[in-house]
């Protein structure tokens, strides 16, 4: 596992182009707010974390299946990190921030949801009346 990168991972980085490209500046990886959101537009009040199907456990996705061996280990690995997820994006709302979460399978797998699609969603949720949290996956 020492080898998994939280930051600047392949997810992220599309998602950053496809922001950059669409004329959104943001800042990176914020220490000051809660969670460290991977994509932070101030303009907007949005926190973005681009979050790995398997690793947060996104439920009914073609991209997480629990691994067989060393169940016990994986389902408290993976609970925790959801937990911890619900923590960092309570925080946020809590101060005044809109928080989206964008999952890997939007990004690639069966699903995947087209470059302009994908910033048709995001973009959407920047420009619209924001709901508190939403999410955005394939």
């Amino acid at each position: 596992m020492a080898g998994i990168r939280g930051k600047n991972t392949k997810p992220e980085i599309i998602v950053r182009k496809l922001l950059h490209a669409a004329g959104f500046r943001f800042r990176l990886h914020r220490k000051d707010l809660p969670g460290k959101p991977d994509i932070v537009l101030p303009k907007y009040r949005v926190a973005i974390f681009v979050n790995g199907c398997f690793w947060h456990g996104h439920e009914n996705c073609d991209l997480f299946r629990l691994p067989k061996s060393n169940t016990e280990f994986w389902e408290a690995k993976i609970g925790g990190n959801v937990e911890r997820d619900r923590k960092k994006q309570a925080g946020l709302l809590d101060e005044g921030w809109h928080v989206l979460v964008v999952w890997e399978c939007a990004l690639k797998g069966k699903k995947k949801l087209e470059g302009d699609d994908l910033l048709g969603r995001v973009s959407g949720f920047l420009e619209s009346e924001k709901c508190c949290l939403a999410e955005v996956f394939g």
